[in-house]
């Protein structure tokens, strides 16, 4: 453990419109509140690209920006391949889908000037043999960092949580082990930073936990045991009538947190497995959802208590076309999202759940891991092919634009100033209109 940072540490929920320090943005919910991008680009043609930079290494985290530094991680396999010896053994008792590697990846963060794309420092936190494979559509970095406007916070999961300064040096790390990942599919462990805290969603097939370390040091402030399998979810950090609650999706329960020392302060049933959705506040309440063999989604009042099983009082449930992969967002009382995967829309009123569009197809796209986010009074959607599809909010689909990137793109989009940062499968690119 490595303890060198001494300074002040801030909630960063920033106005700064040159900023987004968490991969849902300077609130958390997908928003970009002074930042307006471009509406139209094309790939092809170049039209609003002001640059791209290839990418080193294999990674779906969404960048987070600061000011003129943009942060980036990925994970680079190498050629070194592993003696028998230095392979880590498979924990037994749990069923695996796919095979882990034998060769030494590489696990890169990289900073880049976003005025002109060009590589600040690039650092290598660790080489490892991974103990898991990964999903087809995965990698080894799928977890989003996080910044405070003064230092980095990465977490590899499995292979580490960092802290760097914004010039490259690292400041702590801190170990929490391995993860035993459902089906061997992989890991997604975002950073989220607050007041201070940094929380590190640990939900594996056995051992799940909540971690609040010291942002200062990396030290562990707690850990909360959880009884809970394999989400791949990232925690809402929301305070209610002066409570801190940190909120997590889960498949056997949704669970608010105390920040202050882990304890639940409700919880509430209905989720279907592989729970990913990252919870959206919407007034006095929280809404969340699930999309794999099933569909759930449920509006939670922050003021409830206790246990409220799967027929407590919340606000509504609905059971359609919920999101998978994708996280919702909610724009002036409307809820949008895209069925498990798919192109399919629905909007709800976030008030009562109640159905304003269902079962309407976004043409141009086709399947959606990035979660949608708005910037500019307008709604973009961006499938896993790189074609953004713009939106302008309202009970009726109004189509704007629809763009090309020719670069695949599974990481959420980024808005600052009047750009877009967007992380694709082999580029970093960076959007803005002439």
């Amino acid at each position: 453990m490595i303890s060198l940072v001494l300074s002040s540490w801030f909630l960063v929920v920033s106005g700064d419109n040159a900023s987004w320090p968490h991969w849902r943005g300077p609130q958390a919910n997908g928003h970009a509140p002074q930042a307006d991008p471009p509406v139209e680009w094309d790939g092809d043609s170049g039209r609003n690209i002001r640059w791209k930079v290839p990418l080193r290494g294999k990674g779906s985290a969404t960048p987070v920006v600061w000011k003129d530094r943009i942060f980036v991680v990925s994970a680079e396999r190498t050629d070194r391949e592993a003696k028998p010896e230095e392979l880590p053994q498979a924990r037994p008792g749990l069923m695996r889908m796919t095979n882990p590697p034998r060769h030494f990846y590489r696990f890169l963060v990289t900073c880049y000037d976003r005025a002109t794309g060009q590589q600040r420092w690039q650092r290598v936190a660790c080489e490892a043999v991974p103990h898991e494979g990964h999903h087809e559509t995965h990698s080894y970095a799928g977890g989003s960092p996080a910044t405070d406007g003064q230092h980095l916070f990465v977490s590899f999961g499995s292979f580490g949580i960092y802290c760097f300064d914004f010039e490259g040096d690292l400041l702590w790390e801190q170990q929490l082990g391995r993860l035993s990942t459902r089906r061997g599919w992989g890991e997604a462990v975002a950073v989220v930073h607050y007041r201070g805290n940094l929380l590190l969603n640990w939900d594996q097939e056995v051992d799940s936990a909540l971690y609040c370390l010291d942002a200062l040091t990396g030290t562990i402030r707690w850990k909360a045991e959880r009884d809970e399998v394999t989400t791949w979810t990232t925690p809402l950090v929301t305070e209610f009538e002066g409570t801190t609650q940190v909120i997590l999706n889960g498949t056997r329960r949704i669970r608010s947190h105390d920040l202050k020392d882990g304890r639940v302060i409700w919880s509430c049933g209905g989720m279907t497995v592989n729970a990913i959705p990252m919870a959206v506040r919407h007034r006095d309440s929280v809404i969340l959802m699930s999309g794999y063999e099933g569909h759930q989604a449920v509006s939670i009042p922050l003021r409830s208590r206790g246990d409220l099983g799967t027929e407590g009082k919340v606000d509504w449930r609905y059971a359609s076309g919920t999101s998978y992969v994708p996280s919702p967002i909610a724009v002036d009382g409307l809820l949008y999202f895209t069925a498990k995967n798919n192109n399919i829309l629905t909007i709800l009123e976030a008030d009562t759940g109640t159905p304003v569009l269902t079962q309407h197809r976004l043409s141009g796209t086709r399947q959606f891991y990035s979660s949608p986010v708005y910037a500019g009074g307008r709604l973009y959607f961006t499938d896993r092919d790189g074609v953004t599809l713009v939106l302008k909010p309202g009970k009726e689909v109004a189509v704007l634009a629809t763009n090309k990137l020719q670069d695949g793109v599974d990481a959420s989009l980024v808005a600052v100033d009047r750009q877009w940062i967007v992380r694709g499968e082999k580029y970093l690119h960076c959007i803005q209109a002439d």
